[in-house]
């Protein structure tokens, strides 16, 4: 769906807040190369300032790169004059974090304002449509409401219905969940997957919440400093990050999850005095989570497992487990062990 090659934006200095050498532009974006598969939903995360908002915008043109190609259903966007991206811009729907209604119009107003600039529809048309994108995001009995009588979440329901108004191919998402509440966040999340879902939708969202990322999405990169610092399925990344920005992001945000750095810290080995054994992390992902393994370990060998802590969660549709457990035993035993978990596709690393 999305192909993007070496990529870079560059700002003159006095549009930018990064210390730079004098007389040379900031880089906001250097060398990002990504792929987006259709259909799927694809979550950009970094923290403030990292370059996230800078890299969705240059989806659709808002910000030209600087240099490098970005290819969308194989056509090359950065090549595109301004008819070729009006053109472009009515396959690709936006929604804003801060909702960017037009207060002066009702619900459906705004919702038809995309179908009405584009003159491609009748009167009928554009009516028909508007009923059933109210319907699909759950405001048919607002319809006749300003912003101002919306909550943050209706507002946004409002969004993501014009954004949709076009049938576009793509929908981008601009921190659609940062200026919402913990409960709403999640409704809005909910509808963004049936939409997902049911219209086969690609979907790119940029968040600085790890939380949003497990929750709805397929595939993550992480940003900082305007660079791709790690990319992959959400799973891989949540559950065994490799760069310290996403350790530390998903260490903030789950707690629970047992990286090298958090498993050893004392914390996660209260009420045990001593260690005598090695100290390993297992980590279950799909069916596998709800099996007793360790049971049928510990019945057909000698070695002592213990376990210390562990949890039971969920990454988008995938169950995952993680244990931190002391591992004893004479190293046959062990590796018998380890031998078992492998057969069973269950990873184990020695953390001390």
């Amino acid at each position: 769906m999305i192909r993007i090659e070496h990529l870079h934006k560059t700002y003159p200095l006095e549009r930018t807040a990064r210390p730079a050498a004098a007389g040379t532009p900031a880089a906001a974006l250097s060398d990002i190369n990504l792929h987006i598969r259709k259909g799927e939903i694809f979550g950009i995360i970094g923290r403030s300032g990292a370059g996230k908002s800078t890299l969705i915008r240059t989806l659709n043109m808002l910000e030209r790169p600087s240099s490098g190609k970005i290819s969308i259903e194989g056509e090359d966007i950065t090549a595109l004059d301004n008819n070729g991206l009006h053109r472009l811009r009515q396959r690709i729907g936006m929604i804003f974090q801060h909702f960017n209604l037009l207060n002066a119009k009702t619900v459906a107003a705004n919702i038809d304002w995309p179908l009405k600039i584009t003159g491609k529809y009748t009167q009928q048309e554009r009516a028909a449509r508007v009923t059933e994108l109210l319907d699909l995001v759950g405001l048919s009995e607002h319809r006749d409401k300003y912003p101002a009588q919306l909550s943050g979440g209706q507002k946004q329901r409002v969004g993501i219905a014009r954004a949709l108004a076009n049938t576009p191919h793509l929908l981008l998402c601009d921190e659609a969940t940062s200026a919402l509440d913990p409960e709403t966040t999640q409704a809005i999340l909910r509808l963004l997957l049936d939409i997902n879902r049911k219209l086969g939708l690609t979907i790119v969202l940029i968040t600085h919440e790890m939380q949003v990322i497990r929750n709805i999405c397929d595939r993550v990169a992480v940003i900082e400093a305007g660079r791709i610092v790690e990319a992959g399925d959400v799973a891989e990344v949540f559950l065994h990050p490799q760069h310290a920005v996403t350790r530390s992001m998903v260490a903030e945000s789950a707690p629970t999850i047992f990286s090298a750095e958090t498993a050893v810290q004392p914390s996660a080995l209260a009420g045990i005095t001593q260690l005598r054994g090695l100290l390993v992390r297992l980590t279950y992902v799909g069916d596998i989570t709800y099996q007793p393994i360790l049971s049928s370990i510990a019945a057909a060998t000698p070695a002592l497992i213990t376990i210390l802590q562990g949890t039971i969660a969920r990454i988008k549709d995938t169950p995952y487990g993680q244990l931190l457990v002391e591992l004893r035993g004479e190293p046959a035993d062990v590796a018998q062990v380890f031998a078992t978990l492998d057969q069973h596709n269950i990873r184990h690393e020695v953390l001390t």
